[in-house]
């Protein structure tokens, strides 16, 4: 991300959620703050953005229907589809560890998410740490007073630059409690990392996770790179993103991501490419979502030897038992 400016890709992902939700008859998620987050502004920016790569004749045909060329930009980008899938199953596995007694969830690289906003009753027992970017998240922060909200007290805001400060410090900041168990999600952010600051940001959630915590996290499998860049400007998705000013830099080998996880303290419980995401939460015909295949959702829980029983008392699954 351009250092001091909001990151575009959390706008663009904010605003595929919310079309998602307007354009799918059945959608996975109802999202309708995804726009309100955006405003008017930085979507005619968009707008003017997609007209200017557009050559002549394409461009005449969108000019003919302007209101609809951010929609269709966004609803035919090869991200859309992902981005719609890991927001649900984020959720999912969220509501599985709240059922457990996990009242903590908290969100790395959060962007524009809006769970807090959409989700009130879902998410009013939860404790909920939105760690982001001092640029993007002050944005979001007046985006949410500019629409008259005020967030419950047990949504934090964490600001904090994780190229340059650990996840440990930052939480340290806040309400956060090490001795409990915690949910993290860290969506669409590691693609955007080297290996090496990947790698300590999982380390840093199985220190800072107490045993039974999970983690959600995506990334692309790293045959898309070769000689420390993207094997091919071709590919739309990196190419989509270059485009933003946030390339793609690194990813993970899908066949070394347990070992990869298993050296920093979390052990995989599931991973995802794109065709199991589709199998899972797919559509068929003009509403169908195909992520890449190279796009991977993975699942994964801070090891233990021991049930760790939360807030509530209720005992959670020792991670020997059987894998959902």
């Amino acid at each position: 991300m351009i250092e001091s400016s909001r990151s575009r890709t959390a706008l663009a992902t904010s605003l595929m959620r919310a079309l998602h939700s307007r354009r799918d008859p059945s959608p996975l998620l109802d999202d309708p703050w995804g726009d309100r987050l955006v405003p008017e502004s930085e979507r005619d920016r968009f707008g003017q953005r997609i007209l200017a790569r557009m050559d002549s004749g394409a461009r005449a045909a969108a000019l003919r229907a302007p209101g609809s060329i951010l929609d269709d930009f966004l609803l035919t980008n090869v991200a859309y589809a992902g981005v719609v899938i890991r927001s649900r199953y984020t959720e999912d596995g969220l509501r599985e560890a709240t059922n457990r007694g996990t009242l903590q969830y908290v969100l790395i690289g959060a962007g524009l998410d809006s769970f807090a906003l959409r989700r009130p009753s879902f998410s009013r027992a939860l404790e909920i740490f939105e760690i982001d970017h001092p640029a993007t998240q002050a944005f979001k922060i007046q985006r949410i007073k500019d629409c008259g909200i005020s967030l419950p007290a047990s949504v934090h805001f964490v600001s904090a630059d994780l190229a340059n400060e650990d996840l440990a410090t930052a939480l340290a900041r806040s309400s956060f409690r090490r001795d409990e168990p915690a949910f993290f999600s860290w969506l669409g952010v590691a693609v955007y990392l080297t290996r090496e600051a990947n790698l300590a940001t999982l380390r840093a959630v199985a220190s800072v996770g107490a045993a039974g915590s999970e983690l959600v996290f995506t990334y692309v499998d790293q045959i898309e790179f070769v000689s420390g860049g993207s094997r091919s400007l071709g590919d739309a998705n990196a190419k989509a993103v270059a485009m933003m000013g946030e390339p793609y830099v690194s990813g993970f080998d899908p066949k070394e991501i347990a070992s990869d996880l298993m050296h920093v303290g979390l052990e995989l419980i599931e991973d995802l490419d794109g065709t199991k995401m589709s199998e899972r939460y797919g559509r068929t015909g003009a509403n169908a979502l195909q992520p890449p295949v190279c796009l991977h959702i993975a699942r994964a829980r801070v090891q233990s030897d021991q049930p760790v029983v939360g807030r509530m008392g209720r005992a959670k699954r020792n991670p020997s038992a059987p894998r959902y």
